[in-house]
């Protein structure tokens, strides 16, 4: 076991020392021979690989037997960049084409395309070069190590049969589309290209050219879901979530255009107008006498901001609101990215006093030493195990787990996505703090919730809690509660 861990050290520390693009050891290149030729990868580029491919088609043609292009794109990688640097990214993308060289057979097509972006030209039919890239998959997939910390990277590959899917001229353009399917999936996984994408590929494009304008045009709006208490089942605080108001599609999910927007690098404007809108709400119902939490979802990207937490505290300024009041909530796995820009993120929320929670929380890699470094305040337990606690013993096992882990931290724990009588009844059993579902209520505008918060009591559903919302007598709004007075629990 020593020995073997020598030589993985060697051989990563072997790998670190190399020149990103070859250094000297590689001699003079013509300027015919760079132009072929990618200085990183030493792969060959789109140009360099051209007089291969029509060799490969020529011979495909004359033995009438299949080929398959691979177009492989790393998932993610803008997020390596950012958070470890461009130093770090290139020699990714270096090892990732050493990684790939080893597998083919000597001679095989193989280029660098653009950024990210690989070709391979393999020989045989569909179920061939599915075997190709699950071994590509399995072989990426494996961990990088930088420096002292493990990347881990995944890819999406698209496949296309020539000449089934297309001529020599239009095959790089299936896979890449088959590509571009499997990524909009969610990644690490191959696609194989179906005539139907093109129609898809256009359909994304169209709405990604749409939600450039849509902050400017109005077309955004923001919903609230309550979060209700579990012991006194009164709503204390409301979850701001996106809607699109497309003028030719009326609503558009967000769990179709959100990753649109991270993949067209939109998220951030989109994510800041959030802010500052949620903010604004918050400062009406504040002037109304409602007074609780407000909570915004925070991507990755946005994470990874160097003004993200300089443009939230302005916006507190903005509108006079407490840090303490405002959550912003942010899945497991952005953080648990162990990137300087994310963790000086989680620094500066913290110094700010805004209350932070980890969503989706049990879907991750969380520790408890990791979770002991973040600001954060609350976790909230994923869907996903709330849905199966009646039917599954291991969900039930793992919302005990995470209530016993959030106590021994400190932090409270919200559930999401609970829909039945039985769920709430278990949750509170358990000792969950805060709840938040259909059961209690369905996402509604901002108008609706302050209709609800003025209701004279007579619905049967649950009601604000007092502490929270006083119709205010007087114009100027009256300052808020800190988190630890009296009349404002800890939340």
């Amino acid at each position: 076991m020593l020995a073997a861990a020598i030589a993985l050290a060697r051989r990563r520390m072997a790998f670190w020392r190399r020149p990103a693009t070859g250094g000297r050891a590689q001699g003079y290149r013509p300027q015919a021979r760079a132009a072929a030729h990618d200085l990183l990868t030493d792969l060959p580029s789109r140009v360099g690989v051209a007089a291969a491919l029509d060799k490969a088609f020529d011979r495909a043609d004359t033995e009438r037997r299949p080929l398959c292009l691979l177009y492989i794109g790393v998932d993610g990688f803008s997020a390596v960049n950012d958070g470890h640097g461009h130093e770090v990214g290139d020699r990714l993308l270096a090892e990732l084409a050493a990684r790939m060289k080893s597998l083919v057979r000597q001679g095989a097509p193989l280029a660098r395309i653009a950024g990210d972006e690989f070709m391979l030209l393999a020989p045989g039919n569909l179920e061939a070069g599915r075997h190709v890239a699950a071994q590509l998959l399995a072989l990426l997939a494996r961990p990088f190590t930088a420096g002292a910390d493990e990347l881990a990277v995944s890819c999406s590959i698209g496949i296309a049969e020539y000449p089934r899917h297309g001529g020599r001229h239009n095959l790089t353009g299936a896979a890449m589309t088959a590509m571009r399917a499997a990524k909009q999936l969610g990644g690490g996984a191959h696609a194989e290209y179906d005539p139907r994408m093109g129609s898809d590929q256009r359909e994304h494009n169209e709405l990604a050219r749409d939600l450039r304008l849509a902050v400017e045009k109005g077309q955004l709006e923001l919903f609230y879901q309550p979060k209700i208490d579990a012991r006194s089942m009164q709503i204390t605080a409301a979850e701001a979530l996106l809607r699109w108001h497309h003028p030719q599609r009326g609503i558009v999910s967000p769990a179709l255009f959100i990753p649109i927007a991270e993949q067209h690098r939109l998220i951030c404007g989109i994510g800041n107008w959030v802010i500052e809108e949620a903010a604004r709400q918050a400062a009406v119902w504040r002037d109304m006498g409602l007074r609780m939490r407000v909570a915004v979802n925070v991507s990755g990207y946005q994470m990874r901001q160097d003004d993200f937490v300089d443009r939230l505290a302005a916006a507190l300024r903005k509108h006079r609101l407490q840090p303490a009041r405002f959550t912003c909530e942010i899945t497991e796995t952005v953080a648990m990215e162990d990137t300087a820009v994310t963790a000086a993120s989680f620094e500066r929320l913290g110094a700010l006093g805004v209350h932070v929670s980890i969503d989706d929380f049990g879907t991750g890699h969380s520790s408890l030493a990791a979770l002991r470094k973040l600001p954060a305040a609350e976790l909230k337990v994923d869907r996903a195990f709330v849905n199966d606690l009646g039917t599954s013993a291991d969900a039930r096992t793992i919302v005990a787990a995470v209530l016993q882990m959030a106590r021994t931290l400190g932090l409270r724990v919200v559930a999401e996505g609970v829909e039945t009588v039985a769920q709430r009844d278990q949750l509170s059993e358990l000792g969950c703090d805060e709840m938040q579902g259909f059961l209690f209520a369905r996402p509604m505008s901002a108008r609706a919730l302050g209709l609800w918060a003025m209701d004279d009591g007579t619905r049967h559903s649950p009601a604000f809690a007092s502490s929270l919302f006083k119709e205010s007598a007087v114009a100027r709004p009256s300052p808020l509660p800190s988190p630890a007075s009296p009349a404002s629990p800890r939340r």
